[in-house]
């Protein structure tokens, strides 16, 4: 089974996380094929990106059981793997937009932070998740966290761990829009149509 599953839609690359079983938790081989589709993404015939999560979730973060697992050190995966995936997403010279049908957390949290848009579904929820398990947050969290919501706002909400609901990520500016989960992915393919 693939981990990443892209799709064309005119000039849209839809962009899908595939992990569904462990809300789309990352693993080396969901880092590596993400690498291959934001490559993808540089076509330019592509001229917008969505970003979206199989499943119920969005992204959960690193995948907890392989992360014990790994032989190198956390600054060395981090550099191998989460930050390249970030300057790819940032590289990008069209919208990239996150569709975030579910849970984002930890490093998935960085990652719909790092998209130029974020729209989610009423059902979606977000939580920081590093202080819980001890790290600072990574993949650009602190930097786009703290560009979107304010230096105060950031912190009291990375160092508390508050999990917030799709109306509190949209009311704090978080998020762009909320919309029923159901609508979730033809609202964002016509929003991605008006940038394509």
């Amino acid at each position: 089974m693939s981990e990443v599953l892209t799709s064309r839609d005119g000039a849209v690359l839809t962009i899908t996380l595939n992990r569904p079983e462990v809300f789309n938790a990352f693993n080396a081989a969901l880092h590596a094929q993400l690498a291959e589709a934001l490559a993808d993404a540089a076509d330019p015939a592509v001229r917008a990106v969505v970003v979206t999560g199989a499943g119920r979730g969005f992204c959960a973060g690193q995948d907890l059981k392989e992360f014990q697992q790994m032989p190198e050190s956390i600054q060395e995966r981090l550099e191998q793997t989460y930050h390249p995936n970030v300057r790819a997403i940032r590289a990008l010279e069209k919208p990239v937009l996150a569709a975030v049908n579910g849970a984002a957390a930890g490093a998935g949290l960085s990652l719909a932070c790092a998209c130029d848009l974020r729209i989610a579904a009423d059902m979606a929820t977000f939580v920081p998740g590093f202080i819980g398990i001890g790290l600072v947050p990574d993949s650009g969290g602190s930097f786009f966290i703290r560009r979107l919501l304010g230096t105060a706002r950031a912190f009291d909400w990375m160092t508390t761990n508050k999990r917030l609901t799709a109306a509190e990520a949209h009311a704090w500016g978080l998020v762009n829009e909320v919309v029923e989960g159901a609508n979730l992915a033809s609202h964002v393919a016509e929003v991605a149509g008006i940038y394509a």
